[in-house]
C-alpha cells in the first residue's frame, strides 16, 4: 500500500513538472501573418516557412507540435528560417491563399525568392515535415 502511494505521489509531481516546464520556445519565433509578411521577408532574401493552419484543427496542433520539436532540436532551423502561421480562418479567402493554391488548413510551404522549395497537405510524419524545414536549411546555405 505504502509503495503505490509513493508511486502515485511521484507521477503526479512528474506531471505537474511537466506541465510547468516549457516544452519548446521555438513557437515563440513564429510570426502571425499580417499583410506583406510573407512578401517583406522574401524580398529580403529569407527562406520563409509558412503554416497554415487554423485553431480549432487537430492536423495543424500534431504539425506545430513536430515543427516545434524538430526546432529545439536543431536550433539551425530558427537561424536559417522565417516561421509565419497563416491563420486559415482569416486568410483563407485572402491573396496570400489563393495565389498559392493552398488546398486547406494545415498546409506547410518552404519558400526562398519566387520560388516554392516545397509543400506538404495535412502530413503530419515527422520524416516528412523534417525534410520539408531541411530544404529550408539546404537553401540557406
Amino acid at each position: 500500500m505504502l509503495k503505490r502511494t509513493f508511486v502515485i505521489g511521484i507521477l503526479s509531481m512528474l506531471t505537474l513538472a511537466t506541465q510547468l516546464i516549457p516544452q519548446s520556445r521555438a513557437n515563440e519565433d513564429t510570426i502571425d501573418y499580417s499583410p506583406g509578411d510573407i512578401k517583406k521577408a522574401l524580398a529580403n532574401s529569407e527562406t520563409v516557412f509558412v503554416d497554415y493552419s487554423a485553431e480549432w484543427c487537430g492536423t495543424c496542433k500534431r504539425q506545430e507540435r513536430v515543427i516545434n520539436q524538430l526546432r529545439s532540436q536543431n536550433p539551425a532551423y530558427n537561424k536559417a528560417m522565417t516561421f509565419i502561421k497563416v491563420d486559415w480562418d482569416l486568410y483563407r479567402s485572402d491573396k496570400v491563399t489563393t495565389s498559392r493554391n493552398i488546398p486547406r488548413r494545415s498546409t506547410l510551404l518552404v519558400l526562398r525568392g519566387d520560388k516554392e522549395l516545397g509543400r506538404i497537405v495535412a502530413g503530419t510524419s515527422i520524416d516528412d515535415i523534417k525534410a520539408l524545414m531541411d530544404l529550408g536549411l539546404a537553401a540557406d546555405k
